[in-house]
């Protein structure tokens, strides 16, 4: 069944499916697998090749893509011979993708370790970006039937879970950040579209103050040109103030607050808000 594939895709959740069905519009001649065949059904009926097992899925394909919740869910998968490259692109940290590679080379896997940063339906589109790191000549070789917007980030194969996750850090936190404010202006009688407006202005600042987070990291100066720690400690002070009048929870206001606190303490005040990111201060600010 699996004989003559161009690529097989382990894993067939939302994601899994979108890369399984880039592969196919592309023209890759695909095998799949899932724990649950029933989700194979649309791909089936595009042209692919639901497989038994996922080791027969993974017997002949010179590329092997698994796409699950974790690393330790693929280990659990992977047992029979990978023939070709096995390119995960399950979530986890750096340090767990080390110890995937070291699994991988004690098992004779070629190992790509990935991270895909766009939403299921960019996949196949110009809007995706998949993130891959290890050796260039298995990123070189898989990357025909990869998804057009792969990236290499370098042979240390902890760095594309790396990124991920500081990405992950940025989106989950300014997601949050985003859904208490609305709380918050709902509680004072704010209408969600007429907040909305406001809101997006605040969106459109993050990019530039990443510029100068990278500049001022880059250069380990941090002058105040804009606004101080000391000020931003003062404006979350008020937010949790007026969180706290409403009932709401103002745990993450008061948990950036202590670092602010502990950043001003070590005589920060003064400095810019890239400073909170320097590996001095963060490395302290984890133990005060």
């Amino acid at each position: 069944m699996t004989r003559h594939s161009d690529i097989a895709v382990l894993g067939l959740g939302p994601m899994g499916r979108a890369l399984a069905a880039a592969a196919l519009a592309a023209g890759h001649r695909t095998v799949v697998w899932n724990r649950s065949p029933g989700k194979a059904a649309s791909l089936v009926e595009q042209g692919a090749m639901l497989a038994p097992t996922a080791a027969d899925a993974t017997r002949e394909a010179p590329v092997v893509i698994t796409c699950m919740i974790d690393y330790a869910a693929v280990r659990a998968t992977v047992t029979g011979p990978v023939a070709g490259i096995l390119v995960n692109l399950s979530s986890g940290h750096a340090g767990q993708a080390r110890d995937m590679a070291a699994w991988a080379a004690d098992r004779g896997i070629d190992y790509l370790d990935g991270a895909i940063l766009t939403p299921a339906p960019t996949i196949g589109t110009p809007a995706a970006t998949i993130l891959c790191s290890g050796p260039r000549a298995l990123f070189d070789r898989s990357r025909p039937v990869l998804d057009g917007g792969s990236i290499y980030l370098g042979a240390e194969i902890g760095a594309a879970a790396a990124y991920e996750m500081a990405l992950l850090d940025l989106f989950t936190m300014a997601v949050g950040g985003l859904a208490h404010a609305f709380a918050l202006a709902g509680a004072e009688g704010i209408a969600p579209a007429d907040f909305a407006r406001f809101a997006r202005g605040i969106g459109a600042l993050l990019p530039g103050m990443a510029d100068r987070f990278a500049e001022q990291l880059t250069t380990d100066s941090f002058p105040a040109d804009v606004s101080s720690i000391a000020s931003a400690g003062s404006a979350v002070s008020h937010v949790i103030d007026a969180a706290a009048v409403h009932g709401l929870d103002t745990a993450p206001q008061r948990a950036v607050r202590s670092i602010i606190e502990r950043a001003v303490a070590a005589g920060h005040g003064g400095d810019s808000y890239a400073r909170l990111a320097s590996r001095g201060v963060s490395t302290r600010l984890r133990h005060p």
